[in-house]
């Protein structure tokens, strides 16, 4: 019995080691059969995988969603969402009416993204008063307007003064009431202001009046027609393609309320989106439109709402 055992004992202690070299050769013989290119494949695949990673992060910073209400002396502002980058909207230059002047045309800096633009939060809340003037557009009673810039950005004054002066005198816009008439000025007595200022002066400016503009949005407040910078440069995902046009919009919306207008809704999918519809909120069916009026001199409106 003893002898068995240890013959036992011999055969497995044999046994093992031989499995034991059995093994160590198969590892050898698999690490020489892997090589490199199987390490450099694998290698290859996880680079795959941190790119396709990156990518999906960068598309859920970008799908942020609409942003809230433009205010007005008698509309709040909605809760904030975080403002997106610009992104593609075929459906901004499909419409005909979609930019000023008579054809769509997109801004030089409708392609840019956010972060090559500078938008500072705020500034000094002091203006330079684009200088010049313009002559009388439309019938009825003159409304004078000065144009200002805030200090310190990134804007000509005279070019935000000229960009204003062609959506006021544009046929589709409100001097197809038969009531509105405009003239730029540089001094003496105006009915309104349009100011371009930075979100904080825009907040500072709309809050003495009690509007929470958050710094996202622009507002109408007595005589003033504040102009957020953020849109003004950077528009929202529907015109993020035509900026042009999305600033006809911010001006027509703001000198609407000063007009007495309120807001309205979209009058049926498919059709145009009224000029006092908030499109910023979404466009609810309606397709891409900046101007109060169609090009035979009717209003494009909607139920009213809020």
């Amino acid at each position: 019995m003893t002898a068995r055992k240890a013959s036992t004992s011999n055969a497995r202690g044999r046994s093992g080691r031989s499995r034991s070299r059995s093994r160590s050769g198969s590892r050898r013989r698999g690490r020489r059969r892997l090589g490199k290119k199987p390490i450099w494949a694998g290698l290859a695949a996880l680079a795959a995988l941190g790119a396709a990673g990156l990518a999906a992060v960068g598309w859920a910073q970008r799908d942020t969603g609409e942003l809230p209400s433009e205010a007005s002396s008698t509309t709040r502002a909605q809760p904030t969402v975080r403002a997106p980058a610009p992104t593609s909207s075929p459906s901004a230059t499909r419409s005909p009416s979609a930019s000023p002047g008579k054809s769509p045309s997109k801004s030089p800096r409708a392609s840019s993204s956010s972060s090559r633009i500078s938008i500072p939060e705020s500034g000094p809340g002091t203006f330079t008063i684009a200088s010049g003037g313009s002559g009388k557009v439309g019938s009825g009673k003159t409304l004078r307007y000065r144009v200002e810039v805030e200090d310190g950005l990134e804007l000509s004054a005279k070019d935000v003064a000229e960009q204003v002066e062609r959506i006021l005198a544009d046929p589709r816009g409100w001097t197809a009431d038969g009531k509105s008439a405009f003239q730029r000025v540089s001094g003496g007595a105006t009915d309104f202001v349009v100011k371009v200022a930075t979100p904080g002066t825009v907040d500072a400016v709309c809050g003495q009046y009690g509007l929470n503009t958050r710094g996202e949005v622009n507002c109408n407040v007595s005589k003033n027609v504040m102009v957020n910078l953020k849109r003004w440069e950077l528009a929202t995902p529907v015109y993020a393609e035509d900026v042009t046009a999305y600033r006809a919009l911010i001006i027509n919306h703001e000198v609407g309320h000063f007009l007495g207008h309120g807001h309205v809704g979209c009058p049926g999918k498919g059709r145009p989106a009224p000029a006092m519809m908030q499109q910023i909120k979404g466009m609810n069916g309606c397709v891409p439109n900046v101007w109060p009026y169609d090009e035979k001199g009717r209003l494009i409106t909607g139920p009213s709402v809020p």
